[in-house]
């Protein structure tokens, strides 16, 4: 099994091999680009997503700065994804991303991780481990994904946390670990933010129901 190969597998390997700094060069510099395009240049940069990434859904939007091992090559976003600036993805096997999804600035997901033994470390061995999450979430800033993590759909992840285990479905979870601080529930139908409710009569909160309900 060649290094590259490895690279989806779980297995040790060398990240430094020529067939993987060839081909990850050419990535790179694709990356390179989309950074450097302008503001307005909001088709070209969709063109350019559609090309780097390994898929990427309809009304997908990413600011600038990027930051990706692979450039995306190994990225799987659904529609409507949207990921302020500062954008890490340490995308050396694969990571997938629901519909709806958003991630705010300075979040990181990283797939790739260094055996502990030092010996291993000193000749430069990686393993990848793929990263799943699900529709509606949402990251707040300075969120990491560890390796091989996965969060369940419409889950929130609070600012600053660090996930390193699996986060289920429709929960609150925070801190460094990660941990569940509560279920999604009946309040959050009530209040967005703080004792902030809701106004289910304003014009474009209801058309965003109404269109639910379609």
């Amino acid at each position: 099994m060649s290094q590259k190969e490895k690279m989806h597998t779980g297995e040790l390997y060398l990240p430094g091999d020529a067939e993987i700094m060839a081909e990850q060069t050419l990535c790179l510099e694709k990356l390179y680009d989309f950074n450097a395009t302008r503001p307005s240049e909001y088709e070209k940069r969709e063109k350019m997503l559609a090309e780097m990434f390994a898929e990427i859904g309809e009304g997908c939007y990413i600011e600038p700065p990027l930051h990706s091992n692979w450039g995306g090559k190994h990225c799987h976003f659904g529609k409507n994804v949207y990921a302020n600036f500062n954008l890490t993805l340490v995308d050396d096997t694969h990571i997938y991303v629901g519909d709806g999804t958003m991630l705010a600035p300075n979040v990181v997901i990283a797939t790739a991780g260094h055996p502990i033994l030092p010996a291993l470390r000193e000749k430069a061995f990686q393993y990848n481990a793929p990263v799943h999450i699900g529709k509606n979430c949402w990251l707040g800033a300075g969120v990491l994904v560890m390796p091989g993590v996965s969060i369940g759909e419409g889950s929130v992840i609070g600012a600053g946390s660090v996930v390193t285990k699996d986060i289920p479905a429709g929960v609150v979870a925070v801190g460094n670990p990660c941990k569940v601080l509560r279920e999604i529930g009946e309040k959050d139908k009530k209040y967005y933010f703080g004792e902030r409710e809701i106004d289910y009569t304003d014009p474009d909160i209801a058309a965003a129901f109404a269109e639910d309900k379609e």
